[in-house]
């Protein structure tokens, strides 16, 4: 089976779980590192539109951004980033901690990690919706805004730079139209199509 590509200047939903089902967060600062090591693997080659970390799989709704270079080491010339590249990176480097820190060996993510090209308008609205409403959806709370590790309150309050939380804010229309619509009662049937577990 070919894999596709991070293609640039597209949309992806990029998702995975751990094998088996296993969780990929064993603790709470785990949820934390995830993100910080995202960020450092992938803010250069991804702009991250909205995501959620539940205990055994995560989605991302990211752009992959085009023509990105960065300086050699050794001060003479560039180098090309490859999105699918960083992101593996950062998923082993991820699952390395892990393994280290919870004496564990072999595969955290099942391998390859999916991606799925964003190709409409309904997709990209439904996908942010479900990326939020997916810890109520899965049991872990009874409000989707009381689980910390989605992206709903950062796009909401509009202030962190590491993700692309206007592009958001003005896709849906603004701070108003974006929580309206995240009342939206119809939004679990357009979203079913990204349960994956």
């Amino acid at each position: 089976m070919q894999i596709q590509p991070l293609i640039e200047g597209q949309y992806f939903h990029i998702y995975n779980r751990g094998v088996n089902g296993e969780n990929i967060f064993k603790e709470q600062r785990n949820y934390h590192y995830f993100l910080q090591q995202y960020f450092i693997y992938c803010a250069d080659v991804l702009d991250t539109l909205s995501y959620a970390l539940l205990k055994n799989h995560f989605h991302l709704l990211v752009y992959v951004k085009e023509n990105v270079e960065v300086p050699m080491y050794s001060g003479k010339g560039a180098i090309r980033l490859n999105a699918s590249k960083q992101f593996s990176h950062f998923l082993n480097s991820y699952a390395q901690s892990i393994n280290k820190a919870h004496q564990r060996t072999g595969h955290l993510f099942e391998s390859p990690f999916k991606r799925k090209l964003v190709d409409n308008n309904n997709y990209f609205t439904d996908l942010v919706l479900y990326c939020h409403h997916n810890p109520r959806l899965h049991g872990l709370t009874t409000d989707f805004k009381l689980w910390e590790f989605t992206s709903y309150h950062t796009i909401l309050n509009n202030n962190n730079n590491m993700l692309a939380s206007q592009k958001v804010l003005n896709w849906f229309g603004g701070i108003t139209a974006f929580e309206k619509a995240h009342g939206n009662k119809g939004y679990k049937e357009a979203t079913t199509k990204f349960i994956i577990e």
